[in-house]
């Protein structure tokens, strides 16, 4: 936007990355009009229910591995860890909105992002850990 090269760019970047993984829409797709962005049409959704913006792919993907995993270890455990697989989309799913704040002021620093990003992985590890043993 003509202003100085600086991290919080980078930071931006990422966020716009983040969302455009687990979305699978682009900034520029034609659904963003009129004011609408990719981090607007995140929020947004994600205030609703964190299915209708992720990427079908990545869910039906998520549902197969729940499946076979119910099978194994019982109905009420695939449940609890499908939950804790949403919660862990919505946190990666807010990390990326708030990297791509319109305003460098409003982004995290990239460290505080990454320390978000250790805690989603370590839910996550442990979720599916704690299964095997």
């Amino acid at each position: 936007m003509g202003n100085e090269v600086s991290t919080f760019g980078d930071v931006y970047s990422y966020g716009i990355l983040v969302l455009e993984m687990f979305t699978a829409k682009r900034p520029t797709d034609s659904m963003f009009v009129d004011g609408m962005t990719l981090c607007n049409f995140a929020k947004t959704a994600l205030a609703k229910q964190v299915e209708s913006i992720v990427d079908l792919k990545l869910l039906q993907q998520i549902e197969q591995e729940e499946a076979s995993s119910s099978i194994n270890n019982g109905q009420s455990q695939s449940f609890a860890r499908s939950h804790k697989i949403q919660e862990i989309l919505i946190s990666i799913l807010n990390v990326g909105i708030a990297c791509s704040e319109e305003l460098p002021r409003d982004r995290p620093a990239m460290n505080d992002v990454l320390t978000r990003l250790h805690a989603c992985k370590k839910t996550l590890l442990r979720e599916y850990v704690s299964d095997e043993v």
